[in-house]
């Protein structure tokens, strides 16, 4: 899958970069289980293979280092983790997402806590996105995950 900056998404990007760290994670969590039964079952090995590298180094943290390493990356913090998702192709680093978000789903990765709301102000934010249509949705993570780091 390759992508272009969507004119249709931009909205959605310059909203959602204006949000807080966590803010920003929690709404790619609220995004992957908005599209993950859409989703091919596997992307390509030269997208999963390096994914899964980044991935399975989160694996090896407390679930403290876990958050702590995802919000570095938002951040472009200058650590293992970061430097290696930064060496990734788009398409890849949408993966290590994903691969998180079905970590949070199984346990091995810190998860959302249950009772967490998105704050009001992401409610303008979350009406752009329902009103994008699957492939432009797909496009707007892929450009989220883009500008990390």
């Amino acid at each position: 899958m390759t992508y272009t900056i969507d004119e249709a998404t931009k909205p959605a990007l310059e909203s959602f970069q204006r949000f807080d760290v966590d803010t920003q994670l929690a709404l790619l969590w609220f995004g992957y289980l908005d599209l993950k039964k859409q989703l091919q079952p596997a992307p390509p090995q030269s997208v999963e293979v390096p994914a899964k590298a980044v991935f399975d180094k989160f694996l090896d943290l407390s679930q403290e280092e876990q958050l702590q390493a995802q919000r570095d990356i938002i951040n472009g913090a200058a650590n293992d983790i970061s430097q290696t998702y930064n060496s990734l192709s788009p398409n890849a680093k949408l993966d290590v997402w994903f691969l998180l978000a079905q970590g949070m789903e199984d346990g091995s990765i810190i998860q959302v806590p249950s009772d967490y709301q998105l704050p009001g102000e992401t409610d303008e934010f979350v009406a752009l996105l329902k009103n994008l249509e699957f492939e432009q949705r797909i496009n707007f993570m892929l450009s989220v995950v883009e500008t990390f780091g």
